[in-house]
C-alpha cells in the first residue's frame, strides 16, 4: 500500500536534510530531488491504477470509526499529481534561484515539510487531520515567504500568519461542532449523518468553513493577505503558493466539504458564483494597475481562482469539469510565470516593470516561455487555458447563465491586458538594460518544461484522454453516495 509513503517520503527528506545536510545545500538539493522525482512517479502510477476505484489505507490497521484512513480516489490523484508536479519543477528551479541568497539546507528542509502537509491534506479522510496537515503545510510556507530576511519578507509572512490564524480558527471551530453533532470525524461517516441533522447547524459549520477556506483560496473579499505574500516570498516560493498550496488548501478543502460531506448547499453554490465572479472582475482590474511583476501576477491569481470558483459554483457535469482542469492548468501556468518573474529578477535586480528594458534579447527561453504562459492565462487557443475558460463559459450558457458567460470572458480580456502590460514593459521596453546575472540552467529547464505542458495540456479534454483523466475526478465531486458507499461500505 503506498499512500502513506505520499506522507513519509516527504517528512523523513525534511529530516534527513536538517540531520545530515551541515552547512552546504549538496543534501538538501539531492534529497529534494529524490523525493520530489519518487513522489511524482507514485502519483502518476496511483492514479493510473485507480481506474475510477478508491484505494483506502486504514493507519496502524485500525478499523473505521475508531482509526484514521487514508483515502486515494480519483479527485485526490488528480491533485497529487499536480502537486508533486509543480514540486518538482520549484525544486529544480530552486537550485541556482535560492543560491543567490546563500547555501543553506533550511529552504529545502522547509519545502519538503510544506510538501508533507498538501499531501496530507489530500489524502487524509479525517477531517481534524485535515485540519493538522494544513497546519503543517502553513507553518512552512510562513516561514518560505520570509526566507529572504528582508523587512518585506517579514511583513508580508506576518500578514500570512495572522490571516492563516484567524482562518484557521474558523475552521476549527467548525470542526468541533461538526464532531459535537455527529460524534465523528470521518469525513464519510460526517456526510452520512449530514441528512438527519438540522438545517441551522449545516448553514452554520457551512458558514464557518466558507469563510475559513475561503481565506486558504484567497478569494475575494477574502484576498488581502496574497498580494504580499505571493510577490515577497522567493519566486519558486511563489510558484507554490500560488500554483498549487491555495489549490489544495482552498479549493480542494472546499470541494471535497461542500460536496463530498455537505452535499452542496444551494445556498453555498449561490455563494461561490458570486465570489468567483467578483474575483474574476475586481482580480482583473487590480492586476492590470500594478507596476511590481510579481504583484500582477499575485493579483492574477485572484481572478483565476475566481474561475474556478464560479465552476463549482455551477455544479454542473460541464462547471465542474472545467473548474478542474482550469485548477490544472492555472497550477501550469501561473508557477510558469512566477519562474519567469523570478528570472528576470535574478537577471536584472528589480521586478519594478518601469526600470526594465529589452530584457528579451538577454533571456530568451524567459522571453518565450513568459509569451506561452501569457497566452495560456488569457485563454488564447491553442494553449490550455483556453480549452478550460471555454468549458466555464459553455457551462455558464447550458446552465441558463449567459451573464455569467460575459464575466468569464471579459475577465480573460483584462487578463489579457494585464500580462500584455508585462509582455511590452518588462521584456520588451524600448530601453537597454543590462543583466547583472546569468540564469542558470535548471531555471531554464522547469520553464521549459512547463511552457510544454501549457502547450499540451489541452489534449485533456480530447475524446479517450478525457474518460480516463478528468471525467472520473468530476465523477467523485458530483457523486457524494458514491464516496461514503467506497470508504465505507467494505
Amino acid at each position: 500500500m503506498m499512500l502513506p509513503y505520499f506522507i513519509i517520503i516527504p517528512l523523513l527528506a525534511a529530516f534527513f536534510i536538517t540531520l545530515i545536510a551541515g552547512k552546504k545545500d549538496v543534501w538538501g538539493i539531492s534529497l529534494s530531488l529524490i523525493a520530489t522525482v519518487v513522489l511524482l512517479i507514485l502519483s502518476l502510477v496511483s492514479f493510473a491504477r485507480l481506474r475510477g476505484e478508491t484505494i483506502l489505507y486504514e493507519m496502524g490497521n485500525w478499523k473505521l470509526p475508531i482509526g484514521i484512513a487514508l483515502v486515494l480516489d480519483s479527485l485526490s490523484g488528480f491533485m497529487l499529481i499536480i502537486v508533486n508536479l509543480v514540486a518538482l519543477t520549484a525544486i529544480i528551479y530552486s537550485i541556482q534561484y535560492i543560491r543567490h541568497l546563500g547555501q543553506d539546507f533550511k529552504y529545502y528542509g522547509l519545502f519538503m515539510f510544506m510538501l508533507t502537509g498538501m499531501n496530507g491534506v489530500i489524502l487524509t479522510g479525517d477531517i481534524f487531520n485535515l485540519y493538522v496537515f494544513m497546519e503543517i503545510a502553513l507553518f512552512a510556507a510562513f516561514a518560505l515567504v520570509a526566507y529572504g530576511c528582508r523587512a518585506e519578507e517579514y511583513e508580508a509572512a506576518f500578514k500570512y500568519a495572522i490571516m492563516g490564524a484567524v482562518s484557521s480558527t474558523l475552521i476549527l471551530i467548525a470542526i468541533g461542532v461538526l464532531y459535537s453533532a455527529t460524534s465523528t470525524l470521518t469525513m464519510a461517516r460526517i456526510a452520512q449523518a449530514i441528512p438527519s441533522l438540522p438545517s441551522g447547524i449545516v448553514l452554520w459549520v457551512g458558514g464557518l468553513f466558507l469563510a475559513g477556506f475561503g481565506l486558504k483560496a484567497a478569494a475575494m473579499p477574502f484576498h488581502a493577505w496574497l498580494p504580499d505574500a505571493h510577490s515577497s516570498a522567493p519566486a519558486p516560493i511563489s510558484a507554490m503558493l500560488s500554483g498549487v498550496l491555495i489549490k489544495v488548501l482552498g479549493i480542494y478543502a472546499i470541494t471535497r466539504i461542500f460536496f463530498n460531506v455537505l452535499d452542496a448547499p444551494a445556498v453555498f453554490l449561490t455563494i461561490f458564483i458570486v465570489i468567483g465572479t467578483i474575483s474574476v472582475l475586481i482580480g482583473g482590474f487590480l492586476a492590470i494597475i500594478q507596476w511590481d511583476y510579481k504583484r500582477l501576477l499575485a493579483y492574477s491569481s485572484i481572478s483565476q481562482i475566481g474561475y474556478i470558483l464560479l465552476g463549482i459554483g455551477l455544479a454542473t457535469p460541464l462547471g465542474i469539469l472545467g473548474a478542474i482542469f482550469h485548477l490544472f492548468n492555472h497550477a501550469i501556468f501561473k508557477s510558469l510565470l512566477f519562474y519567469d518573474a523570478g528570472s528576470v529578477e535574478l537577471a536584472m535586480g528589480t521586478r519594478d516593470l518601469r526600470k526594465l528594458g529589452k530584457v528579451g534579447k538577454f533571456l530568451p527561453i524567459t522571453s518565450g516561455t513568459s509569451i506561452i504562459a501569457s497566452l495560456a492565462i488569457s485563454g488564447i487557443p491553442p494553449f490550455n487555458g483556453f480549452f478550460s475558460k471555454l468549458i466555464i463559459i459553455i457551462a455558464a450558457v447550458a446552465a441558463g447563465q449567459p451573464l455569467l458567460a460575459l464575466f468569464a470572458i471579459l475577465g480573460s480580456i483584462l487578463t489579457l491586458a494585464a500580462v500584455m502590460k508585462i509582455q511590452r514593459y518588462g521584456l520588451r521596453q524600448d530601453v537597454n538594460v543590462a543583466p547583472v546575472e546569468k540564469v542558470g540552467l535548471g531555471m531554464n529547464v522547469a520553464m521549459i518544461c512547463l511552457a510544454v505542458i501549457c502547450l499540451i495540456g489541452g489534449l485533456l479534454v480530447a475524446p479517450g484522454i478525457r474518460n480516463v483523466t478528468l471525467d472520473p475526478v468530476v465523477n467523485v465531486i458530483l457523486e457524494k453516495a458514491e464516496y461514503v458507499q467506497m470508504v465505507l461500505g467494505r
